[in-house]
């Protein structure tokens, strides 16, 4: 049997299929690439109180994300390559730390359309970015919103040790939720001190006013 002709058209058709998946990854990573430099800056947003900003800019990154799913619709094996994961946890990250800060309720994995695993990685690295805020807190001082934002921090790791799953399925969610077990215990110890040293500061100030009456 004559093959030559068959192999040309398998060809053929194997060149169509791997141009059309490249296609579909470079919009994807650039797409991806786009949501989570989008997310970043949302987040430093949050951080400077910015929330209408915050706002705005995680719709960027929500149309950015659409547009990297869009370009997947046939392509499943390019859709699970990892970096489509990782601008969905960007996207959580960014969603769950402004409604941390803000005190809104939290939006669902649902909501937000991602999947669980980015959705859940996405709050271990957003209850980590409370560190910074708690820290800023701390300087003002404002000891009320440090010992919220570490009562936050305290729910989401009690919520991801329970999370008790091989890491294929949970995208590696042990070790962020180790990591942020090591942030949590930082900002206790720092929490701690600076309420202790109010306590005392204001226990002195007593005895000299006391003292001074």
């Amino acid at each position: 049997m004559e093959y030559s002709r068959q192999i040309a058209e398998a060809g053929e058709a194997a060149h169509g299929d791997l141009e059309s998946k490249h296609r579909a990854r470079e919009i994807t990573l650039s797409a991806c690439r786009s949501t989570i430099r989008s997310c970043g800056t949302a987040i430093r947003a949050v951080h400077r109180d910015e929330f209408r900003e915050a706002s705005e800019l995680i719709a960027v990154a929500a149309a950015h994300l659409a547009e990297a799913e869009a370009a997947l619709d046939g392509h499943p094996d390019v859709r699970y390559a990892g970096f489509l994961h990782d601008a969905k946890k960007e996207f959580a990250e960014a969603n769950l730390t402004l409604a941390f800060v803000a005190g809104d309720p939290i939006p669902t994995a649902a909501a937000l359309g991602v999947e669980v695993q980015a959705y859940l990685n996405g709050m271990a690295e957003a209850a980590s970015e409370l560190r910074r805020r708690a820290l800023d807190c701390l300087r003002k001082p404002d000891n009320a919103e440090a010992e919220r934002l570490l009562a936050v921090m305290d729910d989401v790791y009690g919520l991801l040790v329970t999370i008790d799953y091989p890491d294929a399925l949970t995208g590696g969610l042990r070790r962020t939720t180790d990591a942020l077990r090591a942030v949590l215990e930082r900002t206790r110890g720092d929490v701690t001190t600076a309420l202790v040293a109010t306590r005392l500061q204001r226990a002195v100030e007593g005895v000299l006013a006391e003292n001074e009456s």
